[in-house]
């Protein structure tokens, strides 16, 4: 017979992660055993390591049930980070995903300055065939191809100059 944890109940129990570590009987009122498993005991060790069981213990006690999950998964990760990286910890992976950020928004800019750029070289090279975007050619050119007989929205004529200067450039 088990109980909701997973646990047999009596007293072969295997103890969990946290009481196998610290060498103690796990009993039915464990405050660790349905958020440290016997099969997973890295977890606790770093968590221990860390923080200390008796603060773990403290901290879970003042809880609410519904809440210890998430603080747990939160002291596994903090504890896991501290681990890797002594002195940052978690602020270290912060501030190396927030450069990350950084570098990849100035590539954003970056290419949304080429784009805008290129569209003013492709409007400039239509105004030199006296092609406008407001009023097309009927020259037989791609363009007036792509664009037919009707008026065409800016977007839309971004699109047809795009087109355009891809049959002609290639």
């Amino acid at each position: 017979m088990k109980t909701e944890n997973g646990r047999k109940q009596g007293g072969g129990a295997a103890p969990c992660a946290a009481c196998k570590l610290l060498r103690r009987r796990c009993g039915e009122e464990c405050v660790f055993a349905p958020y440290f498993p016997a099969d997973q005991p890295h977890k606790f060790a770093n968590v221990h390591k860390v923080f200390g069981a008796s603060n773990v213990n403290k901290m879970l006690q003042e809880l609410p049930i519904h809440q210890r999950g998430d603080a747990v998964s939160s002291l596994v990760y903090e504890a896991n980070a501290r681990v890797r990286d002594p002195v940052y910890g978690c602020v270290g992976a912060i501030s190396s995903l927030q450069h990350q950020i950084d570098a990849l928004q100035t590539q954003l800019a970056l290419a949304q300055a080429e784009v805008v750029h290129l569209r003013v070289r492709q409007t400039a090279s239509f105004s030199n065939y006296g092609l406008s975007p407001t009023s097309p050619s009927n020259s037989g050119s791609p363009s007036s191809r792509l664009m037919g007989s009707q008026s065409r929205t800016m977007f839309e004529m971004d699109m047809v100059v795009d087109q355009a200067m891809e049959e002609s450039m290639w």
